[in-house]
Formats: C-alpha cells, structure tokens, sequence
C-alpha cells in the first residue's frame, strides 16, 4: 500500500506567465527532471517550439483561472514552495525541499502576486541581486531538487 506521506512528488508551474517560450523551456525541464505534473494560473499553455518533448501530452497538465481556484486544489499534504526575490525567501543552495511539494513562479515582470506569497509554505530565493528568466529560476530549482539534499 502506498502511504502519500512518504512517497514523493512534485509539480511546477507558473502565475501569470509573460511568454509562451518560457513555458516550453520550463514543461520541458520538468519532465526530464521528474516532475509529476506541470500547470499554469492565469494564462494558459500553447504549443511551443521550444517544448520538443510535448511535455503537456506526456505528463499531467493542469491550467487555473485563478490562484485561488489553484490553491483550493493544491495536492492534500503537498507544501507550497514559492520561488520569489524576497527577504524572508530561503536561499536555494540551504533549502531542504519538502517530500510532496508544489513549486510556483511568477511573471518575470511582477513575480508572485501577494497573495500567493501570504499562502506559500515556503520561500525560496537564488543568491542573484536581479531576477532570473522564469525558464531559467524554475529549472534551477528542479536541478537542485535531484540534488543529494536532506528533504523536510
């Protein structure tokens, strides 16, 4: 029998994404690094170029209206892991990530709105003074997630 408290998993997706690219560079990366499924709040998926795996036929894909209709369908026991420039955010290279997470990045323009920062467990932040490509910030989360790292 499978106990979900002990079995891992993980999403990625993000809020109001900019562009279509970035979303293909990120489904991409998330399915060659594992992830149980990919989604997008606000704006929705469109086939990319850049996403030659067709990761949105090959893994889960899920698409909310708003954060509140994504939050109020968060996996039971996952732990919501906002990627964000922020004082309070951990930084990544210290972060133990959680055994069933959810990882959501925001707009490259405006980040996470604040109400998805008020509900995220936990913060995480990359030693950079600027913000990162959204691609770019997500992949590298999910590579330091494969990492050899104690889990929460």
């Amino acid at each position: 029998m499978n106990d979900n408290f002990v079995t891992e998993y993980f999403g990625i997706g993000i809020q109001n994404g900019k562009t279509p690219e970035n979303l293909g560079v990120l489904w991409r990366t998330a399915q060659n690094l594992g992830a149980s499924y990919i989604f997008t709040i606000g704006n929705r998926y469109a086939k990319q170029a850049c996403d030659t795996h067709n990761a949105v036929k090959s893994i889960p894909y899920f698409h909310y209206e708003s954060f509140e209709d994504f939050y109020n369908n968060l996996p039971k026991g996952a732990r919501l892991v906002g990627v964000e420039l922020d004082e309070n955010a951990t930084d990544l290279e210290t972060f133990e990530h959680p055994r069933r997470c959810v990882y959501l990045l925001g707009a490259e323009d405006n980040g996470l709105s604040k109400k998805a920062i008020e509900k995220c467990h936990y913060l995480v932040k990359f030693k950079s003074e600027k913000s990162l490509n959204v691609s770019v910030a997500g992949s590298i989360v999910l590579y330091d997630r494969g990492l050899n790292k104690p889990r929460s």
